[in-house]
């Protein structure tokens, strides 16, 4: 049910929801959905499915006990493969310094390239150790808490709606957006953006800007139609970057950056919307400056081109790991990460802020929770990963979303899809498609070495996280 209509309907529901009986519980149901099969479906999805209590208490908790089985095995599982990959290159490593003046060219060749790619694939199982798999895992976790209380939420909002005590809600005050302060003195960070910015670039570590006009200025139109909506104080400043990853981020300041993976990623012109409305929160709520001293900027300037030098001379690492897929173009994963930092809080505060700011530009306010969807359901783990490692699901963000959505007053002819975005869109396959054959043959983390072949997939882009930990898992209930 599209978010918006549930405001319509919520009132009719509770009445129904009183009167329900055990018997008509859809856990009476023969054809009730199973947790297994009801943790795959999208967020907008289960707000509908899980209106009312399905599952008992000892059925939750043992899918919520075979969820942390499952994650240990799966963890454990691809530590053991990075473990074999580190044993197996130190061997080749030793071969190849004792049989230095014995083997041939080809030999050693062969040598080479057979350490280039057990350093790839350590780096993925790596990644998928410390980072995709636990977010995956996670984001059940998260499902399953929605799954649980949401039923009790939705009667809260339901009461909320009837007695009118919403309005008194923070930040209820959405007609005054543009003229009311979320935080004092936003033109103070601009500064702050403008250094990191700086030395991002003269360290060679910020990736190229996208040069097609029309998707620049595609971006620019949307990006400012909702920061004219929003309580943005600051002058806004819009780069897209040249870059596959499936990321948006802002610096303090109004510095905005959208990736050419994000935009490959959206489906229409509300996700983008809504994503860019997030992303503008962190800055009118200064989410930056609070979390940033002098001395972090130093850290982070500092672990970056530690990353860099990593990548450029083949190295693997925890965080190599992405570049096996989007190859060295996307520090914002970095700058996103280290300096908006990962706050629950704050990340509930941008949410609200997002879904208002997409609201009063006249979109679809339901579009971020769309993309929120589509990345934690649709996505292989590569995207996932990436992107929640900079905006972790918690079902505290999703309802949070959706209940301000629904206070939200009703605007029938909410912009969900444009001709322009579309237009937009076949521009961008081009672009891709040419991107893509100009990076095939450059040096990566993947293949410094131009003259071997790239390594063998051990864990592919696209792939769900139950296919990758199926193998390990499978007995303990395939979670």
């Amino acid at each position: 049910m599209p978010a918006l209509l549930r405001r319509c309907l919520i009132y009719g529901v509770a009445a129904l929801l009183a009167l329900a009986g055990s018997s008509s519980r859809a856990g009476d149901r023969s054809d009730k959905v199973t947790l297994a099969d009801a943790l795959k479906k999208p967020y907008s999805d289960l707000f509908e499915l899980a209106e009312q209590p399905q599952y008992s208490k000892a059925e939750l908790n043992a899918v919520r006990g075979a969820l942390t089985r499952g994650r240990e095995l799966c963890v454990k599982q691809f530590k053991q493969k990075a473990s074999e990959y580190e044993k197996e290159i130190e061997r080749l490593q030793k071969q190849l310094k004792d049989q230095a003046s014995r083997i041939t060219a080809a030999e050693r060749r062969d040598l080479h390239c057979r350490i280039q790619n057990l350093r790839a694939l350590q780096a993925q199982a790596e990644m998928l150790a410390k980072h995709a798999i636990p977010i995956a895992y996670e984001n059940r976790q998260a499902k399953l808490d929605l799954i649980e209380q949401w039923p009790v939420k939705f009667k809260e909002i339901t009461a909320q709606l009837e007695t009118g005590i919403y309005h008194g809600r923070r930040w209820g005050d959405v007609e005054d957006i543009g003229f009311r302060e979320i935080e004092k003195d936003q033109h103070k960070d601009i500064k702050t953006g403008q250094d990191a910015i700086r030395e991002m670039k003269s360290s060679g570590l910020m990736p190229r800007e996208i040069e097609n006009r029309l998707i620049i200025d595609y971006v620019n139109r949307v990006a400012r139609t909702v920061s004219s909506h929003s309580d943005l104080k600051v002058p806004l400043k819009v780069t897209v970057l040249d870059s596959k990853e499936i990321n948006a981020f802002a610096l303090p300041g109004g510095f905005l950056f959208i990736e050419r993976g994000l935009l490959e990623a959206v489906d229409d012109e509300a996700e983008l919307a809504g994503v860019i409305g997030h992303e503008l929160s962190h800055v009118v709520a200064r989410h930056g400056h609070k979390l940033m001293t002098k001395a972090q900027i130093a850290s982070f300037l500092l672990q970056a081109g530690q990353i860099a030098a990593v990548l450029f001379t083949g190295g693997a690492t925890s965080f190599g790991a992405y570049a096996l897929q989007y190859g060295f173009y996307g520090l914002g994963f970095v700058l996103d990460l280290n300096l908006l930092g990962v706050s629950r809080d704050f990340e509930l505060q941008a949410d609200q802020l997002g879904v208002q700011y997409t609201w009063a530009s006249g979109y679809d306010p339901s579009g971020f929770i769309r993309f929120f969807d589509k990345m934690a359901t649709t996505k292989g783990f590569v995207e996932g990963a990436a992107w929640f490692h900079d905006h972790p699901p918690f079902f505290d963000r999703m309802v949070e979303a959706e209940r301000e959505i629904t206070f939200l007053p009703r605007k029938p002819r909410a912009v969900v899809q444009t001709s322009e975005f579309e237009e937009m869109k076949r521009s961008l396959a081009e672009l891709s498609a040419n991107a893509a054959e100009d990076e095939k043959d450059k040096p990566s983390l993947k293949r410094p070495a131009l003259d071997c072949p790239a390594p063998p997939v051990d864990a592919g882009s696209g792939q769900a996280i139950e296919a990758i930990c199926s193998q390990g898992t499978q007995a303990r209930g395939g979670w």
